[in-house]
């Protein structure tokens, strides 16, 4: 079955930088598009970035257009997210995330806290 597991998360202060990952299995990684979304309690699950299966086509949520960074390692099945010039607005719960021909799979989560 489909499993995403992200890694990464952390506490960091205003203006620095962490590196989430996102080990999948048990699907055709490099078939699928894959996404980062991020949700804080109270809140909708919100898109973060998206990178298609080849990784030349990604879009960004105007939150973090020029700070955020998605990309993917298709021969090691991992997505990342470098995430530079953190703001405290960035704290949320982040979630990996792919739809294999219409199954919707999510990874557990890992917490990004910004704060001073």
């Amino acid at each position: 079955q489909v499993q995403l597991v992200e890694s990464g998360g952390g506490l960091v202060q205003p203006g620095g930088s962490l590196r989430l990952a996102c080990a999948a299995s048990g699907f055709i990684f490099r078939w699928y598009a894959m996404s980062w979304y991020r949700q804080v309690p109270g809140k909708e699950r919100e898109l973060v970035a998206r990178i298609a299966s080849n990784g030349v086509v990604t879009n960004y949520a105007d939150s973090v257009k020029g700070r955020f960074t998605i990309s993917r390692d298709n021969a090691k099945k991992t997505l990342y997210l470098q995430m530079d010039s953190l703001k405290a607005e960035d704290t949320a719960v982040y979630y990996c995330y792919t739809n294999t021909t219409g199954f919707a799979s999510w990874g557990q989560g890992t917490q990004v806290t910004v704060s001073s």
